[in-house]
């Protein structure tokens, strides 16, 4: 029997194809879902031209994209990250006089907000009157108070805005309004569920951001191959940022003493000149190789010729980083704290606990040590993780649970 389609309206401010994080979250899921249903995703202008080129590769019929931006004057001052969260508001905010327009000729079913991802920014579709699915949703997460001092200045004073900014939008109308206008929202992690419960959602289930579709699973799991020779490689694998706790791998990794082993740093930001002091000042400066900010190929092209992730995140909603190093099939060291926990099984890794930072970097540093010695154990858990990424984390599987939720908003079906 034919189920069928509905019409569908996506939000998806940040939505560009073959990216991680927020943009590909909204690609993703707006491609995904097209396969099922019809859907109009409501996105950025700049958007454009990495949508057109991805859909005349692959024709989706069914996937149609409403490009809205706001006029040239507001869009000429949006510079830096302050810039883009005012710009956002106001994008969210004057998208609903279109999504209105289209919802008048289209008739949709339903609508769904995806990015951006965060519980405590509001959503202009939340008033349009279709059933409102929220999320999956981040953002709930702090850094735990012992690991602030491991923090710059600069990045203390950017962790202290952001946890300011998110108590104040407890009070925030429209965060409330789009809480309670959630007919079910969708959190990737605990503290994210329960920030949602204190402004107001009522329906509120769990669901990972991160996802692969089939083609990418499959090239990355032929790119890992076994490498000859003695040298253990880490990775650690993002922006360079105090958030991602990268600093705590550099102290491990000196700490295990191991000999014949490297730690690639892959990425760039803020704390690279930070990172290159400590490894320096750990004795470590010659096995540690910093390759900057890659392109995303290239980037997973030095991440299949490492032996272990170690993504110590003190933050992290949804890492992307640690689903592609599964699919490669490297075991993934993190803490056991924020998105990671929930991500990372026994069988694909060895977690971490976060109590204060010198007992973490004594556990991160056993860890390490334990898979440099072990290759066993290293082919055991990168096994563990391909199995992981194709049965929770591929975009088939995130499209059969949205549709699941889709119908039951709109048809009121359930999973038996």
């Amino acid at each position: 029997m034919t189920r069928a389609r509905l019409r569908v309206l996506i939000s998806a401010y940040a939505c560009e194809p073959d990216r991680g994080s927020e943009p590909g979250l909204g690609f993703g899921i707006a491609r995904q879902m097209a396969e099922l249903h019809d859907v109009w995703v409501l996105t950025r202008a700049n958007n454009r031209g990495p949508i057109q080129t991805a859909l005349k590769d692959k024709p989706i019929s069914s996937l149609i994209p409403v490009y809205f931006d706001l006029p040239p004057a507001l869009r000429f001052w949006k510079r830096g990250p302050r810039g883009v969260q005012l710009y956002y508001l106001l994008w969210q905010r004057a998208s609903l006089a279109a999504a209105r327009k289209l919802h008048m000729t289209v008739g949709f079913d339903l609508v769904h907000h995806v990015t951006f991802a965060k519980c405590w920014s509001p959503s202009g579709i939340a008033q349009l009157g279709p059933p409102f699915l929220w999320g999956p949703l981040g953002g709930g997460d702090s850094t735990p108070r012992a690991f602030l001092g491991e923090y710059s200045l600069r990045g203390r004073a950017k962790n202290q805005a952001r946890e300011c900014f998110r108590t104040l939008s407890t009070v925030v109308p429209a965060l409330r309004a789009t809480a309670s206008r959630s007919t079910i929202s969708l959190a990737a992690t605990e503290d994210t569920a329960m920030f949602l419960s204190r402004i107001g959602a009522r329906d509120i289930r769990r669901l990972s951001q991160a996802a692969l579709d089939s083609e990418e699973i499959d090239k990355l799991a032929s790119m890992k191959t076994e490498r000859d020779g003695t040298i253990v490689r880490f990775a650690c694998l993002g922006n360079l940022l105090c958030l991602k706790g990268f600093n705590l791998a550099v102290a491990a990794f000196a700490r295990a003493s191991l000999l014949e082993s490297e730690l690639w740093i892959i990425g760039d930001g803020p704390e690279r000149r930070r990172l290159e002091q400590l490894a320096a000042s750990l004795g470590v400066e010659p096995m540690v190789r910093f390759h900057g900010r890659l392109a995303r190929d290239e980037a997973l092209q030095r991440l299949s010729e490492c032996d272990v992730l170690v993504h110590p995140a003190l933050h992290d909603t949804s890492p992307w980083a640690c689903v592609e190093a599964m699919a490669l099939g490297l075991p993934v060291i993190a803490l056991a704290h924020t998105g990671p926990q929930v991500m990372v099984p026994p069988s694909a890794g060895i977690l971490v606990q976060c109590v204060d930072p010198r007992s973490t970097i004594e556990s991160l540093a056993l860890a390490m040590s334990q898979l440099a010695n072990d290759p066993i154990e290293r082919r055991r858990l990168g096994d563990g993780g391909r199995r992981e990424v194709r049965e929770r984390f591929s975009w088939t599987q995130r499209g059969s649970e949205l549709d699941a939720l889709y119908r039951e908003l709109a048809l009121g079906e359930t999973l038996p």
